[in-house]
């Protein structure tokens, strides 16, 4: 059915319909009729149509780093569900890591009807920057902090911090420290400052920390693990910048006949799902990952609905939560 032919049932006009569907000013009496035109009928207007013509969009862009991630999942359940509680939809795209991936569908969804862009962020290239500032719709970060720019981060410094310490306080003076890309603020460079720091205070020259690197997986954990006890086998403490690490690098340390926490306490970041499972079960830093999704969807929103172009950029770090287990 077309909008004339509904016009024609309604008794109105074909511009009072279009009024109607746009949100045009219209007479109670035309609008009850139209709409009873529409129950009637089961008249279902084409939705691309009416978002070209009024540029008005319920769909938002979430532009996520890796979908097996636990931490992403949290993130995306939180913000999908805040979105739909207030008539949202969101559109998931997945850059598996890739930052030009991520520059990509900044791009893309820039350039298609979405309302706004929730992104879980990696790096902050040059390019990420400028895209970002010069968005023409509304943007949340998710996971980093970077300046200019609307985000919902972690206490990545103090979770860290705060597990070297829980290590050092069980007498452990050799440590090791699996880390990430640096090209990763939060998790590269913020969670092993935090490791120092608490070196620091214990008396402890960072120099002497054992260092690796290593991608987010537990592959990688296994790998890194093997490197450092390749190159000394005297380590009793084990930082390891997320949670999958400190998995490979278990069983790394198991394989080598090294007893965890007898011989080395071991303690990752993130709380993912597994650490509860696996023996020993895993002490780690429990982020608030599915309430920093709902805190950023409800920002986009707010953002959306009020077409704020100016004022005050709002910036909220999350805290955290030491769960003490089995493996220090």
């Amino acid at each position: 059915m077309t909008m004339k032919e509904l016009a024609e049932i309604a008794g109105v006009s074909p511009s009072a319909v279009s009024r109607y569907l746009n949100g045009g000013s219209l007479s109670q009496d035309k609008r009850e009729r139209i709409q009873q035109a529409m129950e009637e009928t089961g008249y279902q207007p084409d939705a691309i149509a009416q978002m070209l013509r009024t540029k008005v969009t319920d769909h938002v862009g979430l532009i996520v780093p890796k979908l097996d991630s636990d931490a992403v999942t949290r993130v995306t359940r939180g913000a999908s569900q805040t979105l739909a509680e207030e008539g949202f939809l969101g559109l998931l795209a997945d850059t598996n890591n890739n930052p030009e991936k991520e520059l990509a569908y900044l791009k893309l969804f820039q350039n298609r009807p979405v309302a706004g862009i929730i992104m879980m962020a990696t790096v902050m290239t040059p390019q990420h920057e400028e895209i970002i500032k010069n968005s023409p719709i509304p943007i949340v970060i998710v996971g980093q902090q970077f300046r200019h720019v609307p985000c919902v981060y972690h206490d990545d410094f103090g979770a860290a911090y705060d597990l070297t310490k829980l290590i050092l306080e069980k007498g452990r003076r050799k440590l090791g420290f699996i880390g990430v890309t640096e090209r990763d603020v939060a998790v590269g460079i913020n969670r092993r400052r935090g490791v120092e720091a608490a070196m620091k205070e214990f008396d402890l020259d960072p120099a002497s920390l054992a260092f690796s690197l290593c991608d987010f997986t537990t592959e990688g954990g296994q790998h890194s693990m093997q490197l450092l006890l390749d190159q000394t086998e005297e380590l009793d403490g084990l930082i390891c910048a997320t949670d999958r690490i400190a998995f490979g690098a278990m069983e790394t340390l198991k394989q080598r006949g090294i007893r965890i926490p007898e011989d080395i306490s071991v303690v990752g970041l993130d709380d993912n799902w597994a650490g509860k499972y696996i023996l020993p079960h895993l002490t780690t830093a429990h982020f608030y990952y599915k309430t920093s999704g709902e805190t950023a969807a409800q920002l986009l929103i707010d953002m959306i609905r009020n077409k704020k172009s100016s004022g005050p950029i709002m910036q909220t770090m999350l805290g955290y939560t030491i769960e003490t287990r089995c493996s220090v």
